[in-house]
């Protein structure tokens, strides 16, 4: 993995490739993420395919920042070939933190697939230089509490912007 803004390695699990978010998944992702429903606990409402491309050009750029990371994938379902979903990290350098956030679509929630792609992309954030494991839940949200709680991270009764925060801290390497 180079420390290069905005480079993120691909990442394999069981049934899934994490691969890194490039503009060109937005058209499919908008689809993957247009059920309105989805949005409850995140916020916002689902973006057109040339929002979500602007939006993916400025996420592949790379963070203004040199000492933050914006790595980004795009869930791959491997025996379906097809987008279900996002998982990301902002790594902060000066402190080793690492920020993560995941997202399935709709139609593909209730398989497993946030769980395995979180587990995956925490796996990952072991072999880099990052000693604390940051995510933030909505209290109602216990589909994504179970993901967090799945990947090693534990509630901290901490709240941020009424989301609960979750924390895990790796060894030190």
């Amino acid at each position: 993995m180079t420390h290069c803004k905005g480079q993120s390695a691909m990442i394999s699990t069981t049934r899934l490739d994490l691969l890194p978010l490039r503009p060109e998944h937005a058209a499919e992702m908008a689809e993957v993420l247009s059920d309105p429903a989805l949005h409850t606990f995140i916020g916002g409402t689902p973006l057109s395919p040339e929002a979500l491309l602007a939006r993916y050009e400025r996420l592949a750029a790379g963070s203004p920042d040199p000492a933050v990371r914006w790595l980004n994938w795009v869930i791959r379902l491997r025996d379906e070939d097809r987008l279900a979903g996002t998982v990301q990290a902002t790594i902060t350098d000066a402190d080793h933190t690492a920020e993560i956030a995941w997202v399935v679509g709709t139609s593909w929630q209730g398989r497993g697939i946030a769980r395995e792609a979180t587990q995956g992309l925490v796996t990952w954030l072991r072999t880099q230089p990052v000693h604390t494991v940051i995510a933030h839940v909505h209290p109602d949200h216990h589909a994504s509490a179970a993901v967090a709680a799945s990947a090693g991270l534990t509630a901290t009764g901490e709240v941020h912007d009424g989301e609960v925060r979750w924390l895990l801290r790796l060894p030190s390497r």
